[in-house]
C-alpha cells in the first residue's frame, strides 16, 4: 500500500495552458490591461491581492455566460489526465489551489477527478459581473496556509506535499511544501524550487516524485 501523500497544483499555465484572467478580459476588450497587470504579478512586482482587484474591475459588465463560454474552451496542458491519473495510483490526494475563480477550478477539478479545488468567486447580479471578488484565495499567503490546512486534514506530514506552479503567487506554498516543482515557470519561483521543468508535459513531473 502506497503511503499516502498531497500534490497541490496551480491552475493557470500549469493545469491548463491558458491564464483565465486574461481570457476572461477579451470578453470586455480589456486584455492588454489585464495582461500588463498578471505579468507585474506573476514576476512579484505586484501584491497579489492588490492586481487581482485591479483585474477583475476591468471585466466589470462581461456576462457570466461569457465567461463560462470562454471557460469551456480551455486547455488542459499536455499529459495533465494521465499525470493525475497516475499521481493517484501513487497514493497521492490531489488538488489545485488557484488565485483565479470557481467558475474555472470547478470545471478542472471535475474533468480531471481532483479531490481538491480552491480559488476565489466572482460576483455577478442578474448574471452580470459586478467587478469584485471574493474567496479563500485572494491574499499573497492564501497559497501556502491552504497547503498546512489540506495536509492537517488529511494526516499527511508536510514533507509528504508536493507542489507545482509557474509563478510569484505560488510562492506561498513553495516554502511551507517537501517538494517544489517550477513547471515552465518565472525565475522568481526557479529560485525557491527544487526541481525546474521547462518541457511543457506534465508528465515530467513523474520521473522527479515517488
Amino acid at each position: 500500500m502506497n503511503k499516502k501523500k498531497l500534490i497541490l497544483f496551480d491552475l493557470d499555465s500549469t493545469l491548463i495552458e491558458n491564464e483565465t484572467i486574461d481570457e476572461f478580459a477579451k470578453i470586455t476588450g480589456v486584455e492588454n490591461e489585464v495582461k500588463e497587470i498578471t505579468k507585474d504579478a506573476m514576476n512579484g512586482k505586484l501584491n497579489f491581492e492588490q492586481s487581482l482587484k485591479k483585474r477583475v474591475a476591468l471585466i466589470k459588465g462581461a456576462p457570466i455566460s461569457k465567461i463560462k463560454e470562454a471557460v469551456s474552451t480551455f486547455k488542459l496542458t499536455e499529459g495533465a489526465k494521465e499525470t493525475i491519473e497516475e499521481l493517484k495510483n501513487r497514493g497521492y490526494v490531489v488538488g489545485v489551489v488557484s488565485g483565479g475563480f470557481t467558475v474555472a477550478t470547478d470545471k478542472i477539478k471535475e474533468m480531471l477527478g481532483l479531490d481538491y479545488a480552491y480559488s476565489n468567486n466572482l460576483i455577478e447580479n442578474d448574471g452580470i459581473l459586478t467587478g469584485e471578488v471574493n474567496g479563500v484565495m485572494m491574499e499573497e499567503q492564501a497559497k501556502g496556509k491552504m497547503l498546512k490546512e489540506l495536509a492537517k486534514r488529511e494526516n499527511i506530514d508536510l514533507k509528504d506535499t508536493v507542489v507545482v506552479g509557474d509563478g510569484a503567487n505560488d510562492l506561498s506554498m513553495f516554502k511551507v511544501a517537501g517538494f517544489k516543482i517550477a513547471f515552465c515557470a518565472k525565475d522568481i519561483l526557479k529560485k525557491n524550487a527544487d526541481i525546474c521543468i521547462e518541457k511543457r508535459d506534465l508528465r515530467e513531473i513523474l520521473k522527479y516524485i515517488e
